[in-house]
Parts: C-alpha cells; sequence; structure tokens
C-alpha cells in the first residue's frame, strides 16, 4: 500500500502542476513532509517509535501511540482491542529497558512517576515498580527475557506486521483502487499476451500435425497400393522408368520427415505415375493381400517393411498388353490423387519458411537391398517428434528437438549510429538503448513496439543500468564524471552525482537488488587521452571502484582495488546483494562480500581485457568473456580455478569491426553485455556478425553447443539481453548500424 500512496501522491502532485495551483502544490508538500502516518509506509513508522525510544522521548512516544490510536485502532472492532493494549505495554516495556541498558536510570524513574497513575491498576505493571531498585535487571529471572535480542526483534516484527495486516485491511479511496486496477490491467495484457504467443505457437504445432498426417494419407507411392497386383516383371519396369526420372527431376523428400526413420523413403518426384526409388524398390511385400487397393495403404502403413528376399515369388504370367492398360488404369485414377498432392505442397511451403534438409538419396539397381541410413547418427525419431520450424537448427527436419522456437522478430530502427548499451528492465515492459552518439531511447515492446522518451545528452555518455526499485529510473554515466538519476515517467533527470574529476569516465554500473546502492566504475582517460582507446595499452588505466547510496545520494564506500587501482570493465550482483563480481582493464576478475565492502577473492583470467561477467544460474560460479577471445566457467569456492572454457571468434568477443566502402573501417570496443542467459540458466545468448548466437551450456567438453541462430542482422551485434517471463522468452541483439532486433522465443519444455 505504500508504494500505491507514493504513486499516487505523484499524480496529484503532476494534476497539481498541471492545473497551475502551486499554492495547494506547497500545503501538499508542507503536509507530506509532517505526515505522521508517513504514507501508511510501516517501516518508516516503526523507525519513528523507534526514534523516539533511542532518544529517551517519552512524550513524543506517548503522544505519537495516541495518535495512530485515535487514526487507525479505534476503527478496529473490539476483538482487536486486546492486541492493541499487548502492543503498547510492549512498547512502553521497549523503552523501559532501553533506559536501563543504556544505564538512563533518571529517565526509567522518571517514567514510573508519570506513568504510575495509569499503571499502577494493571496487573501487568505490579511487579515493574521494582525494576529501578534491582542492582543487576538482566540476571533477574522475572525480567532477563526482556534484555535478549530475540524480545525485542520479536516485537518489532509482530508490530509490523499488525500495522501491514491493518493497512492492507483499510478501506481505500478510488484513487489508490485505480493505481491497482491500473497495475492489474497491465498484469492481465501481458498474461494475455503470452498466452497469445503460446496459442499461436501450438496452432501452428497442430496445423504441422494435421498436414503431416494427409500428406502421409495422399503421398504413398501408385505401385505400392497396387503392390498385389504387381509381379517382379512390373516391379523392374517401374524401377526403370524411376531411374530415369530421378536423374532429371530433384526430390523434395518431404514424406521422410512425418515418418519414422524405419519407415522413411529417400524421395519422391512431382509425377506420380513414375514414382518410385532404388530403396523404395527394395522395400519387401507382404503377402499379398485380398482387400481392394484403398486398404493396402494401411497396411503398409502399419507393418513394418522388410527387405526383398532375392527369391520373391512371381505371380502369374502377364502380357506386356495388360501391363500396359493396368498402367494407363492408374495413371487415370491418380491424376485427381496428383491435384492433392500439388495442393499439400503449396500449403507447406506456404507454412515453412524453407523446407527440410533432404536425406542422401542412394540410386542403385533394381532389385538390391539398400537400407535408408540417417546421416546425423541420431537414434531414431517418431513422426511426432520430428519438427520443422522457423526456430529450428539449420541442419533441417532430421536434427532432433530444439529448445526454443523463434516466434517473430521484429525491428527498433529509432537510432542512427552504433548502439553501446540495451538493457531490458527489470518487470520486462521497457527497453533503454544507448548509442555512440549519445542518444538514449526508451521504449516499450509490449503489446506494440512505441518510444516511450528520448534523452540527449551534451557530454558523452559510456553506461546505462536500469534501477531494480523503482524499475521506472535509469543511471546514466558519463565521460566527465557525473552519473545521472533519470525518472523515465515524468522524463526528467532526478539527480547529478560528480563522482571524481580525475576519473571522469564511467565505464560501468551496477543497481544492487533491493533499490538502495549503486556500484559505479570511474576510470581515467586513456593514454591517448580519448574515451575510447582501441589499441592494447601495457600499463592499464587508474580507476576507482564506489558504492553509492541512491536515497542519501552521498558516496559510502571506496573498494580497494589489488594490486593496483584499476579501472573497472563490467560489473555484477548476485541475487540477493551480497557479493558482486567485477572485470578488470588488467584481465583480473575480483568478487567482492558487499557486506564487509572487501574483497573476498581475485584472480588473473584473461590474457587482456576481461569485457563481460555474469554470475551463474545457481551462483557457485561466474561466466566472463575477455579481449583473448574466450568464454569461461570459474568457481568462486575455488580461487582462479577453471571449471569450462571455450574459444569464441572475435565478432562475439570484440573489438567490434564494420567495414564499408572505399576501405571504410569503424571499430568499436565492447562496452555492453556479451551474452546474456535464459530464465533456467541453461542457455547462453552471445554476440555475432549476423545476428545473437544461442547456446546450450555441458558439463563437457565443448563448453557450449550452438541451438539456434537468430539472425536478422546486417552488421556485427555488440551487445545482448535476455528477458524471460514464463515460457515465453524475449532476446535482444543490437548492431553497428544501430539496429535492435527483438525475437520472442518459446521454450519447448521436455
Amino acid at each position: 500500500m505504500g508504494s500505491a500512496v507514493e504513486r499516487t501522491d505523484e499524480h496529484v502532485r503532476e494534476y497539481l502542476i498541471y492545473r497551475g495551483f502551486t499554492s495547494t502544490l506547497k500545503n501538499l508538500d508542507t503536509e507530506i513532509k509532517a505526515d505522521k502516518e508517513k504514507g501508511f509506509r510501516v517501516d518508516k513508522i516503526i523507525d519513528q517509535l523507534q526514534q523516539f525510544v533511542q532518544n529517551f522521548d517519552l512524550f513524543g512516544l506517548k503522544e505519537y501511540w495516541l495518535y495512530l490510536d485515535r487514526r487507525l485502532f479505534c476503527r478496529l472492532e473490539d476483538v482487536y482491542r486486546a492486541t492493541v493494549n499487548k502492543l503498547r505495554t510492549s512498547l512502553y516495556r521497549y523503552y523501559v529497558i532501553n533506559t536501563i541498558q543504556k544505564g538512563n536510570l533518571e529517565k526509567t524513574q522518571e517514567f514510573f512517576q508519570k506513568q504510575s497513575l495509569e499503571l499502577q491498576v494493571q496487573a501487568e505493571w505490579r511487579d515493574w515498580f521494582i525494576l529501578p531498585f534491582i542492582p543487576i535487571p538482566e540476571q533477574n529471572p522475572a525480567f532477563s527475557p526482556y534484555f535478549s535480542r530475540q524480545w525485542a526483534d520479536t516485537f518489532l516484527v509482530s508490530l509490523h506486521n499488525f500495522l501491514s495486516v491493518l493497512f492492507q485491511c483499510m478501506p481505500q479511496p478510488v484513487l489508490l483502487s485505480f493505481d491497482a486496477e491500473v497495475q492489474r490491467t497491465t498484469s492481465l495484457t501481458e498474461e494475455n499476451e503470452q498466452l497469445r504467443q503460446m496459442l499461436f505457437a501450438l496452432q501452428n504445432e497442430n496445423r504441422d500435425q494435421r498436414d503431416g498426417d494427409e500428406v502421409v494419407h495422399h503421398k504413398l507411392p501408385v505401385y505400392v497400393q497396387n503392390m498385389d497386383r504387381l509381379g517382379d516383371t512390373e516391379l523392374d519396369l517401374v524401377s526403370s522408368t524411376r531411374t530415369v526420372s530421378a536423374s532429371t527431376t530433384p526430390s523434395r523428400n518431404f514424406f521422410s520427415t512425418f515418418l519414422p526413420q524405419g519407415k522413411r523413403t529417400p524421395g519422391k518426384t512431382a509425377q506420380v505415375t513414375t514414382v518410385s526409388s532404388p530403396s523404395q524398390v527394395a522395400v519387401g511385400r507382404k503377402d499379398p493381400p485380398t482387400n481392394p487397393p484403398a486398404k493396402s495403404k494401411e497396411v503398409v502403413q502399419s507393418k513394418e517393411v522388410k527387405p526383398v528376399s532375392s527369391q520373391a515369388s512371381t505371380s502369374d504370367p502377364v502380357s506386356s498388353q495388360s501391363q500396359q492398360s493396368t498402367n494407363q488404369s492408374t495413371n487415370q485414377q491418380a491424376h485427381p490423387r496428383h491435384k492433392r498432392i500439388q495442393d499439400h505442397e503449396k500449403e507447406r511451403k506456404e507454412l515453412f519458411s524453407k523446407p527440410p534438409s533432404q536425406a542422401p538419396e542412394k540410386k542403385g539397381e533394381a532389385g538390391e537391398v539398400e537400407p535408408v541410413t540417417d546421416t546425423t547418427g541420431e537414434p531414431p525419431e517418431s513422426s511426432s517428434n520430428t519438427k520443422s520450424s522457423g526456430g529450428g537448427a539449420e541442419g533441417g527436419g532430421l536434427s532432433t528437438e530444439q529448445p526454443f522456437i523463434k516466434l517473430s522478430q521484429e525491428e527498433y530502427g529509432e537510432h542512427h549510429s552504433s548502439i553501446m548499451h540495451c538493457r531490458v528492465d527489470s518487470s520486462g515492459r521497457r527497453v533503454a538503448s544507448l548509442d555512440v552518439d549519445g542518444v538514449i531511447k526508451v521504449w516499450s515492446f509490449n503489446p506494440i513496439m512505441q518510444t516511450k522518451a528520448t534523452i540527449m545528452s551534451k557530454s558523452p555518455l559510456l553506461s546505462l543500468e536500469w534501477a531494480t526499485k523503482p524499475d521506472r529510473l535509469l543511471l546514466l554515466g558519463s565521460g566527465v564524471g557525473t552519473v545521472r538519476l533519470y525518472d523515465t515517467d515524468a522524463k526528467k533527470n532526478l539527480y547529478e552525482m560528480n563522482i571524481d574529476e580525475t576519473h571522469p569516465r564511467i565505464l560501468s554500473l551496477a543497481c544492487s537488488p533491493s533499490g538502495s546502492s549503486f556500484v559505479c566504475s570511474a576510470a581515467a582517460l586513456s593514454r591517448s587521452g580519448s574515451l575510447d582507446a582501441v589499441p592494447r595499452l601495457l600499463l592499464p588505466v587508474s580507476g576507482q571502484l564506489l558504492l553509492w547510496d541512491t536515497k542519501t545520494v552521498k558516496q559510502q564506500v571506496q573498494f580497494s582495488l589489488e594490486p593496483e587501482p584499476v579501472a573497472i570493465n563490467c560489473t555484477a550482483f548476485n541475487h540477493n546483494g551480497n557479493l558482486l563480481v567485477t572485470g578488470a582493464a588488467d584481465g583480473c576478475i575480483r568478487l567482492f562480500d558487499m557486506q564487509r565492502y572487501e574483497s573476498a577473492m581475485s584472480w588473473r583470467a584473461h590474457d587482456g581485457e576481461v569485457y563481460s561477467v555474469e554470475f551463474s544460474y545457481d551462483e557457485n560460479t561466474v561466466f566472463s568473456i575477455g579481449e583473448d577471445g574466450k568464454f569461461i566457467q570459474w568457481n568462486i569456492h575455488r580461487c582462479g580455478v577453471k571449471q569450462s572454457e571455450q574459444v569464441l571468434s572475435q565478432d562475439a568477443t570484440g573489438p567490434f569491426v564494420l567495414s564499408g566502402y572505399s576501405g571504410y573501417k569503424q571499430v568499436q570496443v565492447p562496452r555492453g553485455r556479451l551474452f546474456a542467459f535464459d530464465s533456467e540458466g541453461q542457455h547462453v545468448l552471445t554476440c555475432s556478425s549476423s545476428g545473437g548466437l544461442i547456446y546450450r551450456l555441458t558439463n563437457g567438453e565443448p563448453a557450449l553447443e550452438s541451438v539456434l541462430s537468430l539472425g536478422g542482422h546486417k552488421a556485427p551485434v555488440v551487445t545482448v539481453d535476455w528477458c524471460s517471463a514464463v515460457d515465453c522468452g524475449t532476446c535482444l541483439t543490437a548492431s553497428m548500424d544501430g539496429k535492435i532486433k527483438l525475437s520472442t522465443l518459446l521454450a519447448q519444455k521436455s
């Protein structure tokens, strides 16, 4: 409720400013500052009570409690009156115990003198009047429990919970209900969009299966349906006809993708009258069935295919004239079926962007036994597990089921220069992107792609990070030693912090999960005096790592960087903010304990600079990418021990190069995230020359297994991000031509 009140106050301020009611706005701000209910923030109410206790302000404590009683407690039902009285008694005892622990016996006696008329009639206070006269009350069995830390914590937690439940049950005005309705509507819209995408994927899958069943129904060759009427002589004739047509007509092999490997045929041609293949010629026949040809198809589908023995029994002698008449009647029956095959082929082309890969067709002589082999070396799969979708690997229809389906890919093209950073906020609703010209775009993509704010900066910007609480705030690091806190809703700067003039380049920003502080990496100018220096330097640039409080806007800690102050390129918190991992220009990774504000361990990780670091899903390891082109997993419980290592191409690690006509060449040093994990930490998204690449993390060698190429870019991708929600994930890939691709993926649960 406290956050809703805070947002509503901001809306009211905005409305008063819009209407020009400045005097009303001043009165509102004055009353908000003097608000005893603290905007229904329970933590601030508890802090106010503790402040009265610590300052021995008995009068202020009584007045504040009486105000809460008149304003809130008196509206409760009578059954809760006993609870309120117990909390008041515990609060007074908390005050008395504090006076004794602090050694202020005058305040202890003052309490009993001023409260004697009120407390002497209460049975629970009769034994407490002797407390000031006991030499060591902490050792007295009657009072020792109240001097324990456990009792004080239990009381404060109980009071906190009581007030929280009280505020939640209070009737809310229309304005606060409106805020809740907006949040609920937003949540329902997001859920509706996710369900719509899932429905779209299921419809495609159902259509694939339905079309596959129909294609199987229509694509059995004619000679298979009439196999009971074909003799060895006719079989040789059809086989020789197929051999001639196969040399001039390319095979499509669509039928084989819908059958198990034991039943797959290597190919087919467009002409039904000549449909055959050497491997199909090698397919054996059961005993001639007595059913009509229409039912023989079902027999072939339901039974296992066996190779033909060399001593196949021949049918009764048939003249060549009867053979020709039989073929002519078969062709006449095949014409309507051939038309239906073409219709299904057309639908298949519309459904799939490209046909599945073809199995190699082995051409042999008629009568030879040539089993169909799988070139991928994978075990046979059933037709229901064989998928061909736009999100599949480039290998085609015979590969294993892919972990992701690419549902769509959209482009955001509002930038006109190379992208440096592209990040999704913690709620997954907005994206902030920064280009090398210092232009920042804040935009949303759900349900439609729309620009929310544009920020133009006079000074060069080098880093960008979303605040976690509230998620509408954006941290912007410049090249002149300042960090700005920008409100994307109000579209204005809240604060501008001057970090250090001697270290003007703000290379990295990371906000703690609690939102109360952020880490800032400040570096000196490069040896060449520019903001970015592409050539590798022998001596790393000097730098600082600072911790700032977002509420007080003051520096809290300057971390010690051993063995010498060095520029920190990348930073990342773990899930609760107790650990911070950094990658520096000297190639070292440093792990900091954020409870003690000191370095826990450090080790040499890369030959050259460290460009990007992240914690793993279980937070027992960290991953890093460095200037040496290696993607390495490190065990944080054993300093400097590698768990896996993978060499990546320069397209994934940088520096990134964009070449053009007449010898034009643009080089960009990595600044943003070079890799991002999915919601379960099993897959990683990296950069490439034409789009994002998704790998599966393995425990063996190699450390990465290629899964999916997102594609879509014409220039090198320089930074990525991955936002996951339920089964639908959103991958962001930003390139040097200013284009940002937003790919929506559907995870396939195995």
